[in-house]
């Protein structure tokens, strides 16, 4: 897939790594060139740097990595306020959270992936890869899962194979009716990991069901 990458911190590097592996082609657009030239070059001929709105345009998928209050104007910077992202799968892994607590910044039944998509007319906003940290992407480990809300299934398919290029499992929970959800349970293991406790240790251990023929 051409991917672009809109932010320059440790998640655009580690999902940025990941994906460059797997032989796809990124284009990475940051608020500071020097740094986008400085990610590009770590990630391997694979990668260019760009300007925002050149990273967005013609891509097959967006990955908006920057924190959830530079979400608006990266937005606005890579055009898609505008449109631009018309008909694109936006990756949405903000978590709008105070940080150290885990408490929700949004407002009352407000979730971060609706806001993104107000602000990006016509993209298609998936929620994904908000639940674990960067390293997880480039370090390996044991198989995740990677919960996701979206829209249109044919972005979720694209995110989908995205995920399971990085080692990850993508579950559907929903559209983005239940990603407020998803984005709730984000606070709950930052608040979790925060106060010192496994979040892994709050979670029963349910058997998969068994495959159906």
């Amino acid at each position: 897939m051409r991917i672009g990458i809109l932010g320059t911190g440790a998640l655009a590097e580690g999902l940025g790594t990941g994906w460059a592996r797997a032989g796809h082609e990124l284009v990475i657009g940051g608020r500071s060139p020097d740094r986008a030239r400085r990610l590009a070059d770590r990630l391997g001929p694979a990668a260019r740097a760009a300007t925002p709105r050149e990273a967005a345009a013609g891509r097959d998928a967006v990955l908006l990595a920057v924190t959830w209050n530079g979400v608006e104007d990266m937005l606005r910077s890579a055009g898609a306020t505008d449109g631009l992202l018309a008909g694109t799968p936006l990756i949405d892994p903000t978590n709008a959270v105070e940080h150290g607590v885990g408490e929700l910044l949004t407002a009352p039944g407000e979730s971060m992936a609706r806001r993104i998509a107000a602000l990006a007319p016509g993209a298609h906003v998936v929620k994904a890869f908000h639940l674990f940290p960067a390293a997880q992407w480039t370090d390996g480990g044991p198989p995740v899962t990677v919960a996701m809300c979206g829209d249109d299934p044919a972005a979720l398919r694209a995110v989908g194979d995205l995920v399971r290029d990085v080692g990850g499992e993508p579950a559907v929970l929903g559209s983005l009716d239940r990603v407020h959800q998803l984005e709730q349970v984000a606070g709950f293991v930052i608040g979790l990991a925060f106060s010192g406790a496994n979040p892994r240790s709050a979670i029963p251990h349910v058997p998969s069901p068994p495959a159906t023929t």
